[in-house]
Parts: structure tokens; C-alpha cells; sequence
């Protein structure tokens, strides 16, 4: 049986970076803007049109995230020429990088998938994942899908997060029960 690398909630999320469209690098996991946590949304890349979808409405949520404390960027394995494309299609001003590569994607965890055919893409890509990661650099949620049906409702996950945000409730890191 082939060896699973998947991130479990509560550990360090890895150092990783990938890059922006105007050449700098990012780092996944850092939040910006005077943000604490970071919400890092993987997503397959410009060949899938729920992804495009996905992220289109991910812009919605913008303020409702920022407003519970929580930066958001975008990463794919694309290329910059296949980011430059994809943005012609997307209505989004959060950031959002290229080039993850299969070694991050398997340090994340996340499943990846074969191109059905050159005209898909041309490389392997990501399917879907979601790190949350809060200001101790931990994976404070986690969601990992193997297909673009499977993802957080953006509405109920920026509830959430402010929700697990708010001082107030004490909401622990869920799910770290060893087994």
C-alpha cells in the first residue's frame, strides 16, 4: 500500500512557498495584511471550471474573512502562463499563486491527479484542499477532497472561523486524537 503523507490538524504546517504573478515569492501558512491566521486554498488550476467557480466565489467571502482575522490566498501547480490565462476568467483580488509543485503537493498531503488528456493540462495538478493555519504556524483546519465536488461552503467555513476566532468560545483545535 502506497505510503499517505496527509497533514494532521494540530501540526506545524510546513514551510513552503510558491509565486505570485508579479515574480515575488509567497509563503503558504504566513498570513499578510495584518491577518493572524491564513486560509491556503489549493485548487486543481485553469482547466477546471468549478475551480474558476470556486474562486470567483471565494471573492464574495473576502470581508467576511478579513473581518474574522483570516488571510486568504489561492495556490495551484499551473504555470504563470496558465495563471495569466485563468485570470481572464477570474474576478478575484486576494492573492493567488503558481507553480506548487508534486513534491509540496505530496508534503500537504493532498491528492493529486493525472491529466485525462493534454487538452485537461499538462502536468499533474492538485485536487482541492484547504489549510487553515493560525498564528502559532498550526494546522487549525484541514480539508482535503480527491475531486472538485467536494469543498468547504465558503459562507458556513468564514462563520466558523470567526466563530472558532471569537476568544469567547475557547474552541480548541479539533480532531487530534491519536489513533
Amino acid at each position: 500500500m502506497p505510503y499517505s503523507n496527509k497533514l494532521k490538524a494540530g501540526d506545524a504546517f510546513p514551510a513552503m512557498d510558491a509565486t505570485l504573478l508579479d515574480g515575488s515569492k509567497v509563503t503558504l501558512g504566513k498570513p499578510a495584511g495584518g491577518a493572524t491566521w491564513q486560509a491556503v486554498f489549493v485548487y486543481r488550476g485553469k482547466h477546471c471550471p468549478l475551480c474558476t467557480k470556486y474562486l470567483n466565489e471565494l471573492e464574495s467571502y473576502k470581508q467576511a474573512f478579513a473581518d474574522a482575522g483570516v488571510d486568504i490566498l489561492a495556490v495551484s501547480g499551473d504555470s504563470e502562463e496558465q495563471l495569466i490565462a485563468h485570470l481572464t476568467q477570474l474576478e478575484i483580488s486576494f492573492p493567488i499563486a503558481y507553480g506548487l509543485t508534486e513534491e509540496q503537493m505530496k508534503t500537504l498531503g493532498v491528492y493529486i491527479s493525472l491529466p485525462r488528456s493534454a487538452q485537461e493540462t499538462d502536468h499533474n495538478f492538485a485536487e482541492p484542499g484547504l489549510f487553515v493555519v493560525n498564528e502559532q504556524g498550526n494546522l487549525h483546519v484541514v480539508d482535503i477532497s480527491n475531486n472538485p465536488f467536494v469543498r468547504p461552503e465558503l459562507g458556513a467555513l468564514s462563520r466558523g472561523l470567526a466563530w472558532i476566532r471569537n476568544p469567547d468560545n475557547n474552541y480548541p483545535i479539533r480532531g487530534t486524537l491519536d489513533y
